[in-house]
């Protein structure tokens, strides 16, 4: 399988860099990775790159959205950042990725048992890590369902907790940046969010967050039926 150029690149839409992700996954759970020659794609890809899509992902090592989507060199931007939180300096990597680069979809991927959602559900102080817990810790706040054992020992209050920090980054892109807002908005580009399960290797799209040439904000799933809209203050 070739990289992308930028022929391809400029054929691609949002709806069909999803696609290539859903199929890049279906590969990768049923053991069927594409062939591909890396050192032909190092030589194809030396003059530019032209990625289809920008991927925002936690550093855990099990995660790596190449292999997960069965992607080779140039054909995903990936931003990896512990519990894929949202800070000035990725959403201006997005906005390149996307204005400049030419990237068609935006995805904010979470994934089961996350150790930095677990240190969030204990707010965890270390040194530097603390200011990226705090981070996260808004979305330990919103989740409402788990009344007992509020910590990373409830494997449920933790996967709910990892869902809802989904929510807040695909919210905090469209309320934090005005470029990329725009490209949604006018279709140039599309968001999703989605959870991949470090037990089966499936990613799971939530669909209810797919935005293309319209932006909208979420209803968090909790007893209070609260909004990110009237509650979210960017982290």
């Amino acid at each position: 399988m070739r990289t992308h150029n930028k022929e391809t690149q400029a054929t691609m839409t949002p709806e069909r860099s999803l696609e290539f992700l859903r199929e890049g996954n279906q590969r990768f759970v049923g053991n069927l990775k594409a062939h591909r020659n890396y050192l032909e794609q190092v030589n194809d890809t030396r003059e530019g790159q032209w990625p289809f899509a920008t991927i925002l992902s936690c550093i855990d090592s099990r995660t790596s959205a190449e292999l997960v989507f069965d992607q080779g060199l140039g054909d995903i931007f990936s931003i990896r950042i512990a519990g894929n939180v949202l800070n000035d300096e990725i959403l201006g990597s997005m906005e390149f990725a996307c204005k400049v680069a030419g990237s068609k979809l935006l995805v904010v991927l979470g994934h089961t048992k996350c150790g930095a959602i677990k240190g969030a559900c204990d707010n965890v102080q270390l040194g530097n890590l603390t200011t990226l817990i705090n981070r996260i810790q808004p979305s330990v706040y919103y989740e409402r369902t788990e009344r007992a054992n509020r910590t990373a020992s409830n494997p449920a209050f933790v996967e709910k907790v990892a869902r809802i920090q989904v929510y807040r980054s695909v919210e905090g892109i469209i309320e934090r940046s005005m470029v990329l807002r725009e490209m949604i908005e006018a279709g140039e580009i599309g968001l999703i969010g989605g959870m991949y399960d470090v037990s089966s290797g499936a990613v799971e799209f939530f669909e209810d967050t797919y935005m293309c040439r319209e932006v909208r904000h979420f209803y968090l799933d909790t007893p209070a039926n609260r909004t990110l809209k009237e509650t979210l203050q960017p982290a």
